[in-house]
């Protein structure tokens, strides 16, 4: 089930009607059962999968606070691999064995092993981290093991966030299952704005973007620089506006029943560098890899470095650079079974090493040419520096093939020889129609506008503040735009990972 479908528009208030109707005591049966049929609305075969591994992990949460000494270890080490054996087979397998395949052709070797007909779990990587981070967290000592078999079967299904997060920390959304949520009219009405907003940049405006994009990118040989361009950038605020509009959605269904979710992005493409832009896109994400990820693996290579001399490199930048390649390279591989998902893993990876390693030569610059003086300037530079770094990343994201993305690299470069017209810009564009790039435009202002305004005011309370009619205006405008601008009912882009 989709959140920008009419399964959904029937289930969501319904599940919450019955929600705040019964007793507290039976109201985690009632989400678990949601969060299945939601769930099974896919592939309803696959529930045995993510069951399989909720109780695996609830077996070791019980077994990891009891166990002593070594053992601990082994039977985290145990539980992970249960994990990661699923996550492997169903996403991986594929990937893998094709690639060995094809060395084994290049080689003359008769290679016995076929791939698999498997479709990948919708989510599978979502509820495989979140699920981790239980055992983990339990392991550390830093969560105390849930008994109640429902409970953590809730953690692991919630509904709003199943699918595509935020991901969770069991610290955080563990206790409000036992909590008691009482209706509340300001908290619920708040939730359902938020959703209706996450809905507005889905279905209106990262829908629309997309099918320019998917002109473009479907046949990225007819189109000359700028035309790649414009599509490059645009995808770029179709991915922010699709995931961001499903966490919107999620946040706020979760709301609007008394749960609060992490938030998981704060305007990204703000960002003045590419350091600040992933402490802001996709920030449980983000954290997850940082705390289980580039952290852990920092230590161990910090130790390390303790036993051996590196000659003529600051340690520092050797320890920085190691964690953070090996982290991103993770990261892309964590998105898809794609060498293009790899490169744009390793191309961040290698972002945040360049401007490390650069910082002092950058700092000394900046002095030099006088930036220091122009706040504003300088701000405005290194967010469009750190915007077109992300965007040509994004490249590699979206292309289907490694090849594919090397084509569109290089297609940047041609037909910049003189100033495109907007008549040749909204002929390149005629397959998709003026009317629907417009819109798509117009609402990206508008959502990059809101945002901004944010910033400085709390819009909602703004709007609050001001008389019924003008707030029920708002409203009306807002539900027959949903209405009459919506796209289609297209699956969120990352309902793949």
């Amino acid at each position: 089930m989709v959140f920008n479908s009419f399964a959904f528009f029937v289930f969501f208030p319904t599940v919450t009607a019955l929600y705040f109707s019964l007793p507290h005591r039976w109201r985690w049966l009632l989400l678990l059962v949601a969060s299945c049929t939601f769930y099974m609305f896919f592939i309803p075969k696959y529930i045995l999968i993510l069951g399989f591994t909720i109780v695996v992990d609830y077996i070791a949460g019980i077994v990891l606070e009891q166990a002593q000494g070594s053992r601990r270890r082994w039977f985290l080490v145990a539980s992970i691999a249960a994990n990661l054996g699923v996550l492997g087979i169903f996403k991986y397998f594929n990937f893998l064995n094709d690639n060995v395949a094809a060395l084994a052709r290049l080689i003359g070797w008769n290679y016995p092993i076929h791939s698999l007909s498997l479709i990948l779990p919708i989510g599978l990587s979502f509820h495989t981290f979140q699920a981790m981070s239980y055992t983990i967290e339990v392991y550390r000592g830093r969560q105390k093991a849930e008994r109640h078999f429902g409970i953590y079967a809730l953690y692991v299904m919630f509904y709003p966030q199943l699918v595509a997060g935020p991901i969770e920390r069991p610290q955080h959304l563990l206790p409000q299952f036992h909590s008691v949520h009482a209706f509340d009219y300001g908290r619920v009405t708040g939730g359902l704005k938020l959703m209706a907003w996450g809905l507005f940049k889905k279905a209106v405006v990262a829908d629309r973007l997309a099918w320019v994009v998917n002109l473009v990118y479907g046949e990225p040989s007819r189109f000359s620089g700028p035309v790649l361009a414009v599509a490059t950038v645009f995808f770029a605020f179709q991915i922010y506006y699709d995931f961001s509009g499903y966490s919107d959605i999620a946040i706020g269904s979760a709301r609007v029943m008394g749960f609060t979710l992490r938030r998981n992005f704060d305007n990204p493409y703000h960002a003045r560098s590419i350091a600040e832009f992933w402490r802001r896109w996709h920030m449980s994400l983000s954290s997850w890899f940082g705390d289980y990820v580039f952290t852990p693996l920092s230590g161990f290579i910090s130790r390390r470095l303790d036993r051996a001399r590196v000659m003529g490199i600051r340690s520092e930048y050797v320890i920085y650079s190691a964690s953070i390649g090996a982290t991103f390279l993770l990261s892309g591989l964590w998105h898809g079974a794609n060498w293009t998902f790899v490169i744009w893993g390793a191309l961040n990876g290698l972002y945040l090493i360049v401007a490390v390693v650069t910082r002092t030569f950058r700092r000394g610059l900046h002095r030099r040419i006088g930036l220091n003086r122009h706040d504003r300037i300088d701000a405005t530079l290194k967010i469009v520096t750190t915007f077109g770094l992300t965007a040509f990343g994004w490249i590699f994201f979206r292309a289907r093939t490694v090849q594919e993305a090397g084509s569109i690299c290089a297609g940047l470069l041609s037909g910049w020889h003189a100033v495109i017209s907007p008549a040749e810009l909204a002929n390149a564009f005629r397959g998709v129609g003026l009317t629907i790039a417009s819109v798509a435009l117009a609402g990206m202002v508008l959502v990059e506008g809101v945002q901004i305004l944010q910033q400085r005011y709390n819009v909602q309370q703004f709007v609050n503040a001001q008389p019924w009619w003008v707030r029920w205006s708002l409203y009306y405008a807002g539900t027959a735009s949903l209405y009459f601008l919506h796209a289609n009912e297209a699956q969120f882009i990352y309902f793949q990972f």
